[in-house]
């Protein structure tokens, strides 16, 4: 794939001599600006720095992918642009050639990750987003992989909670657009299936959402300051009515239009919400039916590829 195999595209080495025009020292050594075509194909301009690549220049492969940023003694240091032969392409910070920093990936399906990278991998926090369904990973990334706190987004609802290594784990909550919130937690459970090839069981891990109680939703309004009463207003004001100025008031408005049926279902704390989530709701995993969503990232379609 051509985000993780990046690695794959080497650049020519400080020792390829290849063909050159442009600036040198007067040690001889490429100095300045120039242009070098290298033994292997591949073509580089920009600048030169006692014969090592050495400020901004772009690096064009033979492939196809090339390379448009800053180099610090051969090597892509600082911002710069790789484009890869499959059109996909990282905009961003690198660090001894390496995407390290902040950066955005663009896949080729027009999925997006903004965020933090760690030698050459998501890490820290950043944004997944999916271009087919609308939905968008926020949260935490450890080595390439989403885990931690985070937010998935959907168009009409969103989940809070974990992730491990991609799935959702432990307590969290649906927030829905209608209203509501459905608590509970994601439970792993272990269901085993024979490798016919090697003879042997395999464990898969497969979270099921396990729905504890249904809360409402609530608007809260803030309450202006009242003015300070004129001069004439005051004098004319009784003492007994004077206590309760200023007091603020608190409107909780619900959002949502229930029957008186459906209301005392969404009490918080029922301890009947787990019979309720039976009957009037489907029972949520972690394919998302309602956001339609897969949660096998581009990268898992993509061949392998550049840097």
């Amino acid at each position: 794939m051509s985000e993780l195999g990046s690695e794959e595209l080497e650049e020519e080495g400080e020792n390829d001599i290849g063909e050159y025009e442009g600036d040198r020292n007067e040690a001889g050594e490429r100095h300045g600006h120039g242009k070098a075509r290298l033994p292997n194909g591949d073509t580089y301009e920009g600048t030169y720095e006692f014969g090592k690549r050495h400020g901004q220049g772009i690096y064009k492969f033979k492939n196809g992918a090339r390379y448009i940023g800053e180099y610090v003694k051969n090597k892509k240091h600082g911002q710069g642009t790789f484009i890869y032969p499959d059109g996909s392409r990282f905009e961003g910070e690198w660090v001894d050639n390496q995407r390290h920093g902040h950066g955005v990936y663009y896949y080729i399906n027009n999925d997006t990750y903004t965020g933090e990278w760690f030698a050459h991998q998501r890490h820290g926090q950043g944004t997944y987003f999916y271009a087919e369904t609308g939905s968008k990973y926020v949260g935490t990334w450890v080595n390439g992989q989403q885990e931690g706190a985070a937010e998935l987004i959907h168009l009409n609802h969103r989940y809070q909670g974990k992730f491990l290594n991609k799935n959702p784990v432990g307590p969290g909550k649906y927030v829905f657009d209608i209203g509501c919130e459905q608590h509970g937690e994601y439970r792993l459970t272990d269901m085993e299936r024979e490798e016919e090839e090697e003879e042997e069981m395999l464990a898969a891990v497969i979270p099921k959402w396990k729905a504890i109680k249904i809360t409402e939703l609530a608007l809260w309004t803030p309450t202006l300051r009242e003015e300070p009463p004129r001069m004439e207003e005051a004098v004319q004001e009784e003492a007994p009515g004077a206590e309760g100025v200023g007091e603020p008031v608190e409107d909780v408005q619900t959002l949502m239009d229930v029957s008186e049926e459906d209301t005392d279902l969404m009490r918080p704390g029922d301890e009947d919400a787990d019979a309720i989530q039976e009957d009037r709701w489907d029972e949520f995993r972690y394919d998302m039916a309602l956001g339609n969503v897969s949660f096998e990232e581009e990268e898992t379609r993509q061949s392998d590829g550049p840097e």
